[in-house]
């Protein structure tokens, strides 16, 4: 199975920190972003990972190469400037993703679920994988029916937050056209209007890197040896 890592977004949010770099290159707990993701998916048994990138995507290609440092094939999926948003992008890199279901994980999100699970899913259609809400997100994004999603919307349960992270079987984007700048949201319409998508909740670790004060409190705590700090006490 191969894993895509969504790394083509500008970064605003992170803004001055991107100005001059691609955010999965931002450094956290001693390593880029990506590189958290790339290890991880190798000691899982990935071999084959594809990037996009659009943004300063020669910084990533340059910085992480053809892979073999990971142990991996990396492959690039360059798009043009202001990217083809999550659904187009991944469309975009059908042919490299080829026939068989893949991981696709947001390049600006950590988390230690283990990615060795998309194995027991591949017979889905799409399935994501939810976390608890963090506060920059209160009120969720789907709700659990069993395994099936429903949009928080509706109340059924609880509510959680996507964490960007997925597997998607190719059929769900075979309705969009190479080079469509579209979002995600969509297809997860669709899918769910129909009872096709499921998903899970991992309790674990993750985080959203959506600023440069959540970036410093996971560099914090990647450090060895550290306990987390409340988020204004980080960046003293």
């Amino acid at each position: 199975m191969k894993a895509m890592i969504l790394a083509a977004g500008r970064g605003e949010r992170m803004r001055p920190l991107t100005d001059a770099i691609p955010k999965p290159l931002l450094m956290a707990g001693g390593k880029p972003l990506i590189v958290w993701h790339l290890e991880r998916l190798a000691a899982c048994g990935f071999r084959e990972v594809i990037v996009n990138h659009a943004y300063l995507g020669e910084q990533i290609e340059a910085a992480l190469g053809d892979g073999g440092a990971f142990g991996l094939v990396l492959r690039y999926s360059p798009e043009p400037p202001g990217a083809l948003e999550t659904a187009g992008g991944i469309a975009h890199a059908l042919p490299l993703l080829g026939d068989a279901p893949f991981l696709v994980v947001n390049g600006d999100v950590w988390c230690d679920w283990d990615f060795g699970r998309v194995r027991v899913l591949s017979e889905r259609l799409a399935h994501l994988v939810l976390v608890d809400n963090p506060p920059q997100h209160a009120d969720g994004d789907f709700c659990l029916d069993g395994e099936t999603l429903r949009y928080a919307a509706e109340r059924i349960g609880t509510a959680y937050t996507y964490a960007g992270l997925g597997v998607f079987s190719p059929r769900f984007f075979s309705s969009v056209p190479d080079g469509t700048v579209m979002k995600l949201r969509p297809l997860l319409d669709a899918a769910i209007a129909r009872g096709w998508l499921t998903g899970e909740h991992y309790a674990g670790r993750w985080a959203d890197v959506g600023t440069p004060e959540r970036l410093a409190e996971l560099d914090y705590e990647l450090r060895p040896g550290a306990t987390k700090l409340k988020p204004e006490l980080v960046l003293r």
